[in-house]
């Protein structure tokens, strides 16, 4: 399944708000561009990192148009399908299918609590729906709610279309994912480029951080290709304070991890949509000195 369809960085895209609130739409576009050039081997939108929770139906949909009119073909697209419902979730699987996304990535719905079994047969059936590959983000730590590799096991078994995995766990965990799988799904992991050298090789089919550092992510990923480990593991220390900084957790990424891509990219003040942390004057400071080694995305 490591095809180069499904393999590679993906970074997965920040919404960024104008004064107004208003998605802001030539942020979208700089960082496609930021993405393209930076060498990433698609790109994806509306996950966590895009605070896709906290965006009306029609901003999910707009957002999705963006970017795949921004893409335009040069790379592939996944896209988070967020929902409550089977009935929310399908159609917009198949809009992004319509639009050219070439996966998408089934988060389970939001109500609380969720037993496994129910999440189960929730993906299965928004999964057989789907009109192109499948993936499901097991994310519990994030999310509250998550399939055991059994489970994860049971739904490949019943459910073909089940190809790809976005998993946001440690190295060892998701090793233990991998095996269970045995090679039929690919298998990415998340937590904004943790351990990046060793999710590769514990056999992950990639990787999908956000885009602040997908200069460097894609640089250690090309290095992996070519068995050269030590550079990538010198390459991933060097990066690897201000990732720790970022994903100190969910709001916190959306935080700091979107003014270090803002930075990185040029753009202008950030603006926040509530609910979420806001910055303060010492972790603006860190990440101005975390930052100073780095160039220009663009």
């Amino acid at each position: 399944m490591t095809t180069p369809a499904f393999s590679g960085i993906w970074p997965i895209l920040y919404a960024f708000f104008d004064e107004r609130d208003r998605l802001d739409e030539g942020a979208l576009l700089r960082q496609v561009e930021a993405c393209i050039t930076a060498g990433a081997d698609g790109i994806a939108a509306l996950g966590l990192a895009t605070e896709v929770a906290k965006l009306s139906p029609d901003e999910r949909a707009m957002l999705l148009r963006w970017l795949t009119r921004a893409a335009g073909g040069r790379v592939p697209v996944a896209v988070t399908v967020f929902g409550e419902s089977e009935a929310e979730q399908v159609p917009f699987a198949r809009m992004a299918a319509e639009l050219g996304a070439s996966w998408v990535i089934l988060q389970p719905p939001p109500r609380r609590p969720l037993p496994e079994d129910e999440l189960l047969r929730f993906f299965g059936r928004v999964i057989d729906a789907c009109p192109i590959p499948a993936a499901i983000q097991n994310a519990p730590d994030y999310l509250g709610v998550g399939l055991s590799d059994p489970a994860i096991r049971r739904l490949k078994d019943r459910h073909p279309n089940f190809l790809l995995l976005k998993g946001e766990g440690s190295a060892v965990s998701i090793r233990r994912t991998i095996d269970a799988l045995k090679g039929e799904v690919a298998v990415f992991n998340g937590r904004g480029g943790l351990e990046l050298p060793d999710i590769l090789r514990a056999g992950c089919a990639g990787m999908i951080p956000a885009p602040e550092l997908v200069d460097v992510q894609v640089a250690i990923w090309r290095t992996t290709q070519t068995g050269d480990w030590a550079e990538a593991d010198r390459l991933y220390a060097e990066v690897l304070p201000l990732i720790v900084f970022v994903m100190q957790s969910i709001p916190h990424l959306v935080t700091y991890g979107k003014r270090a891509a803002a930075r990185r990219l040029g753009l202008g003040p950030v603006h926040d949509r509530a609910p979420g942390d806001l910055p303060t004057p010492f972790g603006l400071a860190v990440l101005d000195r975390l930052l100073a080694p780095l160039p220009p995305l663009l």
